[in-house]
């Protein structure tokens, strides 16, 4: 068998080991039943899910023909490094590191800062559309987590909120 889209088959690859990997994971926990699902049982499913599809895509890679082959590119740094960073600067700013002193700024702080960071990985940046779309997110992120599920979120930062 020959390779016939060389993106498509490390795509394949990747969803597959990382859906494996996640399913993995998730037997950690208990997985219950069908009719009484466990804290395990949705990232089960989700990551067999995710390797099937993997594996489907793998398969595709090996039977549909290709003009060139489709070689895989070179890696876009910038937009991995900003995606990343992005994720990483949110988490902290969400919870804090209390090991070096840094308090929770919250969930709103987070979420601009989340937006901000992110959209510098492409290649148009402009100042109002990620404010309004910042806004947006952190409005609805509040909404949904905070109003309708009820979730308890640092909401502003610990020097603000008391």
């Amino acid at each position: 068998m020959r390779i016939k889209s060389q993106r498509d088959f490390c795509s394949g690859v990747l969803f597959s080991a990382f859906g494996v990997a996640f399913a993995w994971g998730a037997t950690t926990y208990n997985v219950g039943t069908g009719a009484r699902m466990g804290p395990g049982y949705f990232p089960l499913i989700v990551g067999i899910l995710i390797a099937l599809m993997g594996v489907l895509i793998t398969l595709k890679a090996l039977a549909v023909e290709t003009e060139d082959g489709e070689p895989i590119g070179r890696i876009a740094w910038k937009p991995l490094v900003f995606i990343i960073g992005a994720n990483l600067i949110f988490g902290v700013l969400l919870g804090g590191l209390p090991s070096i002193g840094l308090p929770s700024m919250g969930l709103i702080v987070a979420i601009y800062a989340l937006t901000f960071i992110a959209s510098l990985a492409g290649d148009n940046f402009g100042w109002k559309g990620v404010t309004i779309l910042a806004t947006i997110l952190a409005l609805g992120s509040y909404l949904a987590f905070v109003v309708a599920l009820k979730l308890q979120f640092q909401v502003w930062p610990t020097f603000i909120s008391g």
